[in-house]
C-alpha cells in the first residue's frame, strides 16, 4: 500500500465512505417503506417495487448483505484512514485517524443517509434494490453462511426468521390508519370507514326500535280498524301479530297490500294473511356486522330482536344498519320535522326522552356515554337513580339538563345545552 499515491488513497477513502452511506441509507429506506403502497405498486407491475418486495420477503438475507457490505467498507475505510494519517503525522496518526473518522462516518455514512432515507424511503429504496439484488446473488454463499450462524444463535432463544409478509392489522390499528390518512381520504369517506370498523362493537340492541314504539297490525282487531290502519300507516313494512307482539306471525309489505286492496274490492282477512311473510327473529346482542351478513344471506330487510326467553324486545331493519355507516338517508315518519330534537333560541335543544343516545351523539357531535342505557330517558334515570320531577336541573356528562315533562315512569321531554357556557339563563343546580 506504500506504493499507492496518497491522493489515490484519499479518493478511495471518500469512495468507501460513500459506499457506507449507500448501505446505511438502503437499510433504512427498505425497512421504512409503506408495505401497503409497496404491494399495490408491485401488483400494478412496478419492477422496482417488485424487486424491493422480493428482498423484504427474507429480511435476514437483506440485512445480511447490507451489513456485510457496510462493515467491509467501514473497516477498509478505517484502515485507509490510518495509513493516510500515519503518512502525515507518524505514529500519532493512529489516534488521530480514529478521532477524525468517528464523526466523519457518523455524519456522512450514518446519520445523514439514514435521515434522508427515512424522509424519502421510496427515492432511496427502489434504486438500492436494483443494486442489492445482484449483490445478493454474487455474495449469496457468504450471506448464507453468515445468516446460518446468526439464525442458529436466534433459534437458541426460540426466535424464527420465517416471518409472514402479510401483517394483519387489528380494528384499532385500522382505525388509526384511517385517522392518520388525513387529506388522502375525504372527511365523509373517513367517517364512513370508521363507522364500518365500529359495526362489530355495536349490537342490534343499540339501534333497534323499542317494543313500545313498534307499529304493527293486530289480527284480533276489528276488520274496519285494520283497514283504516293499513290506509294511514306511514311505514313500508309492518309486523303482524295476534294479541301481543310476542305472538308475531310475520311481516306485511304495505305496498303489496295496498295494490291488492285497489285491485280487489272485497279484500278480506284471508287476502291479508296470504300476503304475510314469515317472521324473522334476531337474538339480542347480535353485532351489526353479523346481522348485516345475515340480512344479505337470507334476503331479509327486517327482523324482530328477541331475548333468551323468546320475548320480543324490538325491531331492526336493514336501513337502520346502513344508517350507522352513511348517516341518516331516509326520513322517519315518526320523527318528521325533527320532533325528537328541536333547537332553541338559547342554544339548547328540546329532546324527546325516547331518542337514542347514539343518534343524539351523531346528530350533535356529542360524546354522551353509550355503554349503558340506550335512550336519553334511560341515561337520565340511571344518572339520577330516580324518576325526576318537571323542573329538575342537573349536569350530565358536562351537559346542563332541565326536565320539562314526565309521563308515568319516564322522562317525556328535557332541555339539553351543549356545554355550560350555553346553558339556561337560570343557574343549573
Amino acid at each position: 500500500m506504500e506504493d499507492i499515491p496518497i491522493g489515490t488513497l484519499c479518493a478511495l477513502l471518500v469512495l468507501l465512505i460513500g459506499c457506507s452511506a449507500f448501505f446505511s441509507g438502503s437499510e433504512t429506506g427498505l425497512m421504512t417503506l409503506n408495505r401497503y403502497r409497496l404491494r399495490h405498486k408491485a401488483k400494478s407491475g412496478d419492477k422496482a417495487a417488485q424487486r424491493a418486495i422480493k428482498l423484504l420477503q427474507r429480511p435476514d438475507r437483506l440485512i445480511g448483505i447490507i451489513l456485510l457490505g457496510n462493515n467491509f467498507v467501514n473497516i477498509l475505510a478505517s484502515s485507509l484512514a490510518t495509513v493516510v494519517a500515519i503518512h502525515f503525522l507518524g505514529e500519532t496518526g493512529i489516534v488521530a485517524s480514529t478521532i477524525i473518522m468517528t464523526p466523519l462516518v457518523l455524519v456522512f455514512a450514518e446519520v445523514a443517509p439514514k435521515t434522508l432515507a427515512a424522509l424519502h424511503p421510496e427515492r432511496i429504496a427502489y434504486p438500492a434494490a436494483a443494486i442489492l439484488t445482484p449483490l445478493l446473488k454474487v455474495f449469496y454463499p457468504l450471506v448464507w453462511l453468515t445468516n446460518t450462524l446468526a439464525n442458529s444463535l436466534l433459534r437458541l432463544f426460540r426466535v424464527t426468521t420465517q416471518v409472514s409478509s402479510q401483517h394483519s392489522l387489528s380494528t384499532d390499528e385500522l382505525r388509526s390508519v384511517v385517522l392518520e390518512a388525513g387529506v388522502l381520504i375525504p372527511k365523509r369517506h373517513q367517517t364512513m370507514l370508521l363507522s364500518i370498523l365500529e359495526l362489530e362493537e355495536i349490537t342490534v340492541n343499540d339501534i333497534m326500535v323499542p317494543r313500545n314504539e313498534m307499529a304493527g297490525i293486530d289480527l284480533e282487531d276489528e276488520w274496519p280498524e285494520i283497514v283504516a290502519q293499513l290506509n294511514r300507516s306511514p311505514y313500508t313494512r309492518l309486523v303482524v301479530y295476534r294479541g301481543t307482539v310476542d305472538q308475531a306471525i310475520g311481516f306485511l309489505h304495505l305496498r303489496k297490500v295496498l295494490n291488492l286492496m285497489a285491485q280487489k274490492p272485497d279484500f278480506d282477512h284471508a287476502d291479508l294473511e296470504s300476503l304475510i311473510r314469515d317472521p324473522y327473529f334476531i337474538p339480542e346482542g347480535t353485532s351489526l356486522t353479523r346481522q348485516l351478513v345475515n340480512f344479505q344471506q337470507l334476503r331479509r330487510r327486517i327482523g324482530l330482536v328477541v331475548d333468551e326467553y323468546g320475548d320480543v324486545l324490538g325491531l331492526v331493519t336493514l336501513e337502520d344498519i346502513l344508517e350507522e355507516i352513511v348517516g341518516e338517508f331516509t326520513t322517519d315518519p315518526a320523527t318528521l320535522g325533527k320532533r325528537n330534537l328541536v333547537p332553541r333560541a338559547d342554544g339548547g335543544y328540546a329532546v324527546d326522552g325516547s331518542t337514542t343516545v347514539r343518534s343524539l351523539n351523531r346528530a350533535l357531535g356529542w360524546t354522551l356515554p353509550t355503554d349503558g342505557p340506550r335512550t336519553f330517558n334511560g341515561l337520565i334515570v340511571e344518572h339520577l337513580e330516580a324518576i325526576p320531577e318537571p323542573g329538575a336541573r342537573f349536569v350530565l356528562a358536562g351537559h346542563p339538563i332541565e326536565i320539562v315533562e314526565t309521563v308515568g315512569n319516564r322522562v317525556k321531554t328535557a332541555i339539553v345545552w351543549p356545554n355550560p357556557e350555553q346553558e339556561s339563563p337560570e343557574d343549573i343546580t
